[in-house]
C-alpha cells in the first residue's frame, strides 16, 4: 500500500513538473513607483502598453494616455478592454492605442475630494487639487519622457474618482482632454454648492470631453440622478457651441458594477466614428472630413488610423479598374504624409504605382521602404524584378 502510494505521488509530482514547464506567463502590465514631493509619499501604480509598442517597426507610433483612478481595483479590466478595442489583431479599433496607467490607492478620501467637507468626526477630505497637481506636474511629464506618448490625455475615475474627474473637467486650466466619470458621488454638492462651481465655470472646459455615467441606486435613485442630469444640464446650457459630451443612465447596474460599462461607453463615445469601416468611405476627401470633423470635436488632431487607410487603399487596388487603382494612390499617400516613418506605408505605395504602371515612382517608394526597413525582402525583391526588367 506505501508503495502504490509512492507511485501515485511519484506520478502526480512529475506530472505537475511537467506541467510547470509548459506554464507560461501572460502579462498584461508592469508595477512602476515615483515619489511624489507634491504629496510627500511613494506612489505606485500599473502601466500597460499597446500591443504594437515594443513593435521594432512600429517605433514611430505615439500614444494617448489614459488614467484610470482606483487602480489597483480597476487596472485589469480596463487594461484588457483598451487592448481589445483598440488592437490591430482583433480588427476593432474603435479607438487608439492608449498607454494605461492605472493609480493606486493610499487614501482616496484624501485625494479624490476637492472640497473641505465637515462631518461629525475629523476627516481629511480635500486634497483632489493637490492629488491632480501630482498627476500633472509630478507623474504625466515622467511618463512623457519615459514613453511615446502624445499630449492627449483621457481620465477615468469611479464614484469618488468620478467626483475628482468632474471637478477636473470643471477646472479653467488642466492638461487633461477628455473624462469619463462613472456614477460620479456628489453627495456634497448641493443645489448651492453646484451653482457656485458652475458660475466659475469657464469655456475652457467646453474644449474637452465628458461623459457621465449614472448608476440605479434603488430607492435612492432619483436624488443621484438629479444631481448628475442637473450638472450635465447646467453644462448644455452654459456651452455656447454644440456641447462635447454625454450623459447615460445605466438602470440595470448598480453603483458598484458600473464601471465597466461605464468606461466601455464613454471610451466609445469620446472616440465615436474613429472605428468607421472602410466600407463607409468612397474617397480620400470624405475620409479626411471624418477625421477633421471628430478631430474639432475632441480640440486634438487625430490623423486616420494607418490600418484604416492602408485597407481603403487595397480595396481600391484590387479594382480591375484604372481609375480605382488611382484612388488606391490617394489612400496610400495620405498614409507616407501622416505616418513618414512607416515603412510599411511606403511600401504599399509602391505597390499601388506599379500597379498603376509608373515604374518610377513604384522604385522610389520601395526604396524608401527598404530604408525604413532594411529587412523589407518584399521591397527588396520588387526593386531587384523592377530594375531588371527596365
Amino acid at each position: 500500500m506505501k508503495k502504490l502510494l509512492f507511485l501515485i505521488l511519484f506520478l502526480f509530482s512529475g506530472l505537475n513538473h511537467t506541467f510547470s514547464q509548459d506554464l507560461e506567463e501572460f502579462v498584461i502590465g508592469t508595477r512602476h513607483q515615483i515619489y511624489s514631493n507634491v504629496l510627500g509619499e511613494d506612489r505606485s501604480y500599473w502601466l500597460s502598453l499597446p500591443a504594437s509598442y515594443h513593435s521594432p517597426h512600429s517605433s514611430y507610433k505615439r500614444y494617448p494616455v489614459l488614467i484610470v483612478l482606483d487602480g489597483n481595483t480597476l487596472f485589469r479590466h480596463i487594461s484588457g478592454m483598451v487592448d481589445f478595442m483598440s488592437t490591430e489583431t482583433y480588427r476593432n479599433q474603435r479607438i487608439p492605442e492608449m498607454i494605461v496607467v492605472a493609480i493606486n490607492n493610499v487614501n482616496r478620501n484624501r485625494d479624490f475630494t476637492p472640497d473641505k467637507i465637515i462631518t461629525r468626526r475629523p476627516n481629511d477630505f480635500g486634497g483632489g487639487d493637490n492629488f491632480l497637481k501630482f498627476l500633472e506636474e509630478e507623474l504625466i511629464p515622467e511618463l512623457d519622457q519615459e514613453y511615446r506618448t502624445i499630449p492627449y490625455r483621457i481620465l477615468f475615475g469611479h464614484s469618488l474618482g468620478g467626483l475628482l474627474a468632474t471637478h477636473a473637467y470643471m477646472k479653467e486650466n488642466t492638461i487633461f482632454n477628455s473624462f469619463i466619470a462613472a456614477d460620479p458621488s456628489l453627495g456634497s454638492w448641493d443645489a448651492e454648492t453646484m451653482d457656485q462651481k458652475l458660475e466659475k465655470l469657464t469655456m475652457n472646459s467646453f474644449d474637452r470631453y465628458i461623459f457621465i455615467a449614472t448608476a440605479n441606486w434603488g430607492k435612492r435613485n432619483i436624488r443621484n440622478r438629479d444631481r448628475h442630469v442637473r450638472l450635465y444640464e447646467s453644462f448644455h446650457a452654459k456651452s455656447e457651441g454644440e456641447f462635447p459630451g454625454e450623459l447615460q443612465y445605466f438602470e440595470e447596474e448598480n453603483h458598484a458594477l458600473v464601471p465597466s460599462i461605464a468606461f466601455y461607453k464613454g471610451i466609445s463615445s469620446i472616440f465615436e466614428g474613429y472605428g468607421i469601416n472602410y466600407r463607409d468611405l468612397e474617397n480620400v476627401d470624405q475620409l479626411k472630413k471624418h477625421f477633421s470633423t471628430l478631430s474639432d470635436r475632441l480640440s486634438y488632431q487625430f490623423p486616420p488610423p494607418e490600418p484604416l487607410v492602408n485597407q481603403l487603399g487595397y480595396s481600391f487596388l484590387r479594382s480591375d479598374n484604372q481609375s480605382d487603382k488611382i484612388k488606391a494612390i490617394e489612400f496610400f499617400l495620405v498614409n507616407t504624409e501622416n505616418f513618414p516613418e512607416s515603412y510599411n506605408a511606403f511600401d504599399s505605395l509602391g505597390e499601388a504605382y506599379e500597379a498603376a504602371g509608373d515604374v518610377i515612382n513604384a522604385l522610389k517608394n520601395y526604396q524608401k521602404s527598404l530604408e525604413l526597413n532594411p529587412d523589407n525582402d518584399h521591397a527588396a525583391e520588387r526593386i531587384k524584378s523592377l530594375k531588371s526588367s527596365q
